[in-house]
């Protein structure tokens, strides 16, 4: 059923023209948007009230998520552009990454080749270790190929960050199990330990091996 409600040709904020919906996930629509003053395109992620349930959770989720992002600068991270919380609704207005998942590069072509997996690693890498050497350390925790956008210039980018988490050094155990079975790390089950950095070197591990 259709409860997303952005027409394609409307106007959002007065600036960011919608040009048509190029992503659905569970709870969210995405759409390209054009700002025609800028003349650049934009992706617009739309999350509405009557989509989710327990919205006011869902919207908080994502202001940490949004927030976290908003102090962070790295050519393999999408730039938060714009948060616009309406009534009803939540749009965050982000960079625009052409390309597809790995994970979908993998379903249509089978496994890669050794030379482009060692250079989305080194990629990879840099991202983490960039996101681990914050104060305080940004732990991603869902490292897995359809997290992972590879553009057509080679370049790939890390999406979705709603299970990174800013590492406390005082809490014992992450109270809840996030991260997706299959890569994530034994940590993430269950209270036996905290996640930290090596939580993505794991992930990223089971990520290479399965492309």
């Amino acid at each position: 059923e259709e409860v997303y409600m952005l027409e394609i040709g409307s106007l959002v904020d007065g600036k960011y023209k919608i040009l048509n919906k190029i992503g659905q996930g569970g709870m969210s629509v995405v759409y390209l948007a054009m700002n025609e003053r800028a003349n650049k395109q934009w992706a617009i992620k739309e999350v509405r009230k009557d989509g989710v349930q327990n919205f006011e959770v869902v919207k908080q989720g994502l202001i940490v998520e949004t927030d976290l992002l908003k102090k962070l600068n790295h050519p393999n991270l999408p730039s938060i552009i714009d948060v616009i919380d309406g009534d009803g609704t939540f749009l965050i207005v982000m960079d625009y990454i052409e390309g597809r998942t790995l994970e979908k590069v993998l379903r249509e072509y089978g496994a890669q080749n050794q030379e482009d997996v060692i250079e989305w690693a080194k990629q990879l890498c840099d991202v983490l270790s960039y996101l681990h050497s914050r104060k305080p350390p940004i732990i991603y925790r869902d490292m897995k190929p359809s997290n992972v956008m590879l553009r057509p210039d080679g370049k790939v980018m890390l999406i979705d960050f709603g299970t990174a988490r800013e590492f406390k050094e005082t809490s014992v155990a992450d109270t809840t199990c996030l991260g997706t079975q299959g890569y994530a790390a034994p940590e993430q089950y269950g209270g036996h330990g905290q996640t930290d950095a090596r939580t993505d070197i794991y992930c990223l591990g089971a990520t290479l091996y399965h492309l």
